[in-house]
């Protein structure tokens, strides 16, 4: 997997306590890697972090990304080969309940990694994580290529667009001839969902709250379409960036779009439908409540162009919306039925991800 290009290699992950952080280092344990981990907290309870153990198994640090000179110490001690910086402030609706927050962490968090491997003198390769939300979305029907303007409706949107804009700052003023020592990529992903995650206002976390207690999950927007995506297909697509990056300098300094494919477009309550089915509803108006709180702005329709993903690194998605539905939904019943070892399952769940793609023969899986 991944041409063994993760074994026995020091990965650095910001943001390693986090959902996709978790489901990140999990795979780079299974993959042969020494992970060091930075987080300034545990940000959920429940938290995927703690339900596998992962502390036990790599170096854990609490560490703001807003702390520079903290981060930067922590780089140069462990003298990462690979570094994948998705600490973040992750929430829109908090953005707007703390806006300078939000852009501390996600413009000036981004901006200390880019500073701290400035220090860096050995071989380190960096994925800077964004989100699907740095685009400025005119709600077209056409996916968002990595040329489309960078913008936001709301501050979270916004201070994702602005990480972009210092990681090119960075990339033309420092980096830019860097490509034997550092090499820079961004990634940009949405619409995650995968077992474990327990963060507030989240779609498919509300509705394992709620519906584990017997109670209906309220939702602000039931005709939003989204192209859906298990937590699986973005990691997949970060671990080829890396991969990426090892193989082909041209790829340092790139910005990657990686997201499903486009019949995986379904309204929230198609995926309420689907999900609910596995908790025995008797009828779908008792799994959740439409509410006329709409506090903040949500757009309709978002979704990303990833051809050249595939033209430049061959990576495309593996699971099927169905496949995806299932995955979450197996977690969170193995989860809420008390199972003992979730991070055993959750390693089952990622061998059938890459059983599927070696089955495929998606080039990304050898």
């Amino acid at each position: 997997m991944f041409s063994d290009v993760y074994k026995g290699k020091k990965v650095l992950i910001t943001g390693h306590t986090g959902f996709k952080g978790a489901w990140l280092t999990t795979w780079l344990l299974d993959l042969g890697a020494e992970v060091c981990g930075i987080s300034k907290d545990i940000p959920t309870q429940p938290s995927m972090f703690e339900v596998l153990d992962l502390e036990s198994s790599i170096q854990h640090h609490i560490a703001d990304v807003r702390n520079l000179e903290e981060i930067r110490k922590i780089i140069l001690d462990f003298k990462p080969d690979f570094l994948f910086h998705l600490a973040a402030q992750p929430i829109v609706s908090l953005s707007y309940s703390n806006p300078l927050d939000t852009i501390s962490t996600n413009v000036l968090g981004t901006a200390n990694i880019l500073e701290a491997l400035r220090s860096v003198e050995h071989r380190c390769n960096a994925v800077i994580v964004t989100s699907d939300k740095c685009y400025e979305n005119v709600e077209w029907v056409w996916g968002y290529k990595e040329t489309d303007h960078m913008g936001g409706k709301d501050i979270y949107s916004g201070s994702k667009g602005a990480a972009e804009i210092i990681f090119h700052a960075y990339q033309e003023s420092f980096f830019k001839n860097s490509s034997d020592q550092v090499r820079l990529a961004t990634g940009r992903a949405g619409n995650v969902i995968g077992g474990g995650d327990w963060a507030s206002d989240r779609i498919v976390a509300d509705c394992m709250r709620a519906w584990s207690n017997n109670q209906r999950v309220e939702i602000r927007c039931p005709d939003a379409t989204r192209p859906w995506q298990h937590v699986l297909e973005p990691l997949s697509g970060y671990l080829t960036l890396g991969q990426g990056l090892v193989d082909d300098s041209s790829n340092h300094g790139e910005q990657y779009n990686f997201g499903p494919r486009a019949e995986q477009n379904h309204t929230v309550k198609n995926l309420l439908s689907d999900l609910s089915s596995y908790w025995d509803f008797k009828k779908l108006n008792d799994a959740y409540v439409v509410t006329d709180n709409i506090p903040f702005h949500e757009a309709g329709l978002l979704k990303l162009n990833c051809d050249k993903a595939l033209f430049r690194l061959k990576w495309e998605a593996n699971l099927n919306y169905e496949q995806c539905i299932r995955f979450v939904s197996e977690w969170y019943y193995e989860f809420y039925q008390g199972r003992k070892d979730m991070r055993e399952f959750t390693l089952r769940q990622i061998k059938e991800y890459q059983d599927k793609a070696e089955n495929k023969k998606l080039v990304w899986s050898k």
